[in-house]
């Protein structure tokens, strides 16, 4: 490892470009000339220096890591333990492996900020380590008021959500006799440095997250940090402020399986707050809108939902495409994708007397992954052992839950056919109805409540 440690070293000053390499050195110049730090010398900084220019915007757990994590890069191979203040460098190295370094590079930052040994580490350590990355991330979007419109508050539940999307990351680690970290059982388990580099290149969110305290947190680089395809700006009608389901970590996670085109931006079609317990409501704000995800929170507090890749069409057939999944946030966090067993995607159904209607994904009649019923506030979730479509375990509380709390979202930018057909009466969008209303003789009522479309 000392070998590695030292050829990685040797050649980090190829990483940055110049005008990068210019930046990063600005940055030591400022810590390693810190007044509060007197008795360290000018080619150097101390952890006070690295505290004081990075404040509040990090916390100091993460900070120290970092800091520690620097101390301990041994460029020639013979150091006998971390320096006592971090070199020119020794940072340099430091930064270009965290930011422009490949997933060995990375692990083995990774692995110095978790401890001062070399060798295999615990897993609780590891966890510990997560816990506080992903903290940290929250910490400093929410400080340099990066949110796009999402809350950093920790979402009310079960389990906090920073403890939820840790677990979900290490779960994606394999153990060194292939079995998947799934448990406080394996906290007591060694991880060596091939599990941590396997772990950081297949899991991108480590390294993305370390990015974004990186540049935030320390302000450097910043140009090179896109946040739109990590947070996606919320919009919300104007004047129509209320609390979503989702937090900022929520949203990320999520966010991060929908098609990358999609990532940027997401848009409040339904919430049953402002909307009402209504399913003709659901139906007439979500038809026609493009691909967007549905969120429901159970009276068990269970939080999960579905992502539809194709506009929601009332009729009585399946829709969608393998691009659709269905995902948990709480108690845990995890996606389940097609199967190919069956295009059982999507459902939508309105007004009919033979077959179900509501709102279902995955499964079949009377037995979806996902299903929320034409008497709003009820559902079910039901698969034993999974979802036929999906793979999807039971994603509420009970098989058959009851709820007070969903939202639709659209993602992604709406075209101008969207946007035309988002304007029309459910009634268009199922002619069935409109006749059934005609040949009883009842009106169309919502006809007087249409707005005069403006003149071509």
């Amino acid at each position: 490892m000392g070998n590695s440690g030292s050829r990685v070293g040797q050649s980090f000053c190829s990483r940055f470009l110049p005008e990068e390499q210019a930046e990063i050195d600005r940055l030591f110049d400022a810590l390693s000339s810190d007044k509060n730090s007197p008795n360290v010398s000018s080619k150097s900084f101390s952890l006070k220096a690295l505290q004081n220019h990075v404040g509040a915007a990090v916390p100091l757990e993460m900070v120290t890591r970092l800091y520690d994590g620097m101390r301990r890069v041994d460029l020639t191979g013979k150091a006998k333990g971390p320096s006592e203040n971090v070199s020119r460098e020794q940072f340099t190295a430091s930064m270009s492996h965290l930011l422009k370094g490949n997933s060995e590079e990375k692990s083995l930052m990774i692995m110095k900020m978790i401890s001062a040994t070399e060798g295999p580490m615990k897993a609780r350590e590891v966890q510990k380590f997560t816990e506080d990355l992903v903290g940290s991330v929250v910490h400093v979007l929410s400080h340099r008021q990066e949110l796009r419109g999402w809350t950093g508050k920790e979402a009310p539940g079960p389990a906090p959500r920073v403890q939820v999307l840790a677990a979900q990351l290490l779960s994606e680690m394999k153990l060194q006799d292939g079995k998947r970290f799934l448990g406080p059982q394996w906290l007591d388990c060694d991880c060596d440095r091939a599990m941590i580099e396997d772990w950081v290149f297949r899991v991108p969110h480590v390294a993305i997250f370390l990015s974004v305290v990186i540049h935030k947190g320390f302000l450097v680089l910043c140009s090179s940090l896109d946040l739109t395809t990590l947070v996606p700006e919320r919009q919300v009608d104007q004047g129509r402020g209320f609390e979503s389901i989702l937090d900022i970590l929520s949203v990320m996670y999520i966010n991060a399986h929908l098609p990358r085109e999609q990532r940027h931006c997401w848009r409040l079609l339904f919430s049953s707050e402002l909307h009402g317990h209504s399913f003709s409501q659901l139906c007439g704000h979500i038809t026609h809108r493009g691909p967007c995800v549905a969120v429901l929170e159970d009276h068990d507090k269970h939080v999960f939902g579905g992502f539809a890749s194709c506009s929601w069409e009332v009729k009585p057939q399946f829709q969608g495409d393998d691009r659709c999944f269905l995902f948990s946030i709480c108690p845990s966090m995890a996606v389940y994708t097609h199967t190919g067993y069956n295009d059982h995607y999507m459902y939508l159904n309105h007004g009919q007397q033979t077959i179900p209607n509501g709102l279902g994904m995955g499964g079949q009649h009377n037995y979806f992954g996902l299903w929320v019923d034409v008497d709003f506030g009820k559902g079910h979730s039901r698969a034993k052992p999974t979802c036929t479509t999906y793979n999807s375990p039971q994603l509420s509380a009970q098989e058959n839950f009851q709820f007070d709390k969903m939202e639709v979202w659209a993602v992604g930018d709406p075209s101008e056919e969207q946007l035309a057909k988002g304007n029309k009466s459910i009634l268009d969008a199922d002619p069935e109805a409109q006749a059934l209303l005609e040949i009883s003789g009842r009106s169309r009522h919502s006809e007087g409540l249409r707005e005069i479309p403006d003149d071509e």
